[in-house]
């Protein structure tokens, strides 16, 4: 299993100078590589004869041409320009399989990154040493126990970072808790409501933070391009952008690592992110959730700890069901956060009632598969029991105070 531990870098000036320069090889590289690519791609074209263009095919050219049209390359460590061609093919070969869109160039201050292969750098303790460069410190030593791949240094904002990718043998983490099945709603109002009647409120950082980000947005628009202002402007500007982003993760991996260590059944809905960012009045609420991050470490952190994860079907009507009967709405306005049930009269909270037809629903699927928790190793009765808990419960719950 590969993991990658993603680590702060404390260089001094002249780590960092060197750092900017590898950088700026490994994206000169890249975008060399899909200059020749796009070039060779077209010539085949109109000349079947010419063979397809390759990663192999343009490393081999970059090593023959630049100690005479590139001699800074050798300032740097060799892996920067050799890997960045490398994931120039890896990018194409993503591309022509469907799974990414056509690669673009690299650009400075966004994409200030290189890579590093596991045997052109070495860990001791809470240090990495860089090949022409010696040892740098870094913020924390190495989580995992492995076999080392490799490491890319990047830069966020002003500050410098070392991923470093192990190879795991077995990184098996303790079972959930016996707590049985949930289904979580991902929402706007609240990050996500639980089928136990839990509702985790998102940090929402960009709205938070939206009106000095406005502020330093102009002050940087105001001043001259190429200034030293500007690069002091540009680097707060960065700083929040960072911020932001580590407020939400750091939400975002507090409550899946919660809900993976709980329950060892979650339910959760298949949902058209793009689709519902058509909607100009709720896409920056929508981009400031991240539902699809909350999914992607939700399913890795399940599979750590031995639990399923049941993804509900993309036109599952799980806010119109009705959860004590089953009665389903035709419409349901996203206005109406309360709805009740015209045939058994239960009152239902939008979110709420969600959660658990995503429950019942994952109960179903994985009865049906043979592989649901009651079947389980260290679920036993207490799981069959949970689950009826919440069945009875939740038929309570619902009910109109006139069935009452």
């Amino acid at each position: 299993m590969l993991i990658s531990h993603k680590i702060a870098l404390d260089p001094n000036n002249a780590q960092a100078t060197y750092f900017a320069k590898a950088a700026g090889t490994a994206r000169f590289a890249y975008n060399w590589a899909l200059e020749q690519w796009q070039k060779q791609y077209e010539a085949w074209k109109a000349a079947s004869g010419l063979p397809k263009p390759s990663q192999y095919s343009l490393r081999r050219k970059l090593n023959a041409i630049k100690r005479e049209q590139f001699p800074w390359m050798l300032e740097v460590t060799k892996c920067a320009p050799q890997m960045a061609i490398i994931q120039l093919g890896q990018a194409f070969a993503n591309f022509f399989a469907g799974r990414a869109r056509y690669p673009q160039f690299r650009k400075k201050g966004r994409d200030d990154r290189f890579t590093l292969t596991g045997d052109q750098f070495h860990l001791d303790g809470s240090r990495i040493r860089i090949p022409n460069l010696g040892w740098v410190r870094m913020r924390e030593p190495l989580r995992f126990t492995g076999k080392i791949m490799s490491a890319t240094v990047s830069r966020v904002a002003d500050r410098w970072y070392a991923s470093i990718t192990v190879d795991v043998p077995e990184l098996q983490l303790p079972k959930a808790e016996n707590q049985g099945a949930v289904g979580v709603d991902l929402g706007l109002s609240a990050l996500a409501t639980l089928s136990t009647g839990e509702k985790v409120p998102g940090p929402k950082p960009h709205k938070a933070r939206l009106g000095r980000l406005r502020r330093l947005s102009r002050r940087l628009s105001r001043k001259a391009k190429g200034s030293a202002n500007r690069r002091k402007a540009k680097v707060k500007l960065a700083r929040l952008h960072a911020r932001i982003a580590n407020s939400r993760m750091d939400a975002l991996h507090k409550l899946t690592t919660n809900l993976t260590r709980r329950f060892s059944l979650i339910g959760i809905e298949d949902l058209n992110v793009r689709g519902m960012m058509g909607n100009r009045h709720l896409a920056r609420s929508i981009v400031d959730m991240s539902f699809f991050e909350f999914r992607r470490q939700l399913e890795y952190k399940a599979a750590m700890r031995g639990s399923v994860v049941v993804v509900a079907d993309r036109f599952y009507a799980s806010s119109k069901t009705c959860s004590a009967c089953g009665y389903e709405l035709k419409i349901l306005p996203l206005s109406a956060r309360e709805w009740t049930c015209p045939a058994c009269g239960a009152i239902h909270d939008r979110d709420w009632n969600a959660a658990k037809n995503l429950e019942r629903l994952e109960l179903a699927t994985a009865s049906s598969a043979g592989s649901h928790a009651c079947g389980e190793e260290g679920s036993g009765l207490a799981f069959c029991a949970e689950r009826n808990r919440l069945d009875e419960a939740g038929s309570q719950l619902c009910s109109s105070p006139e069935q009452e």
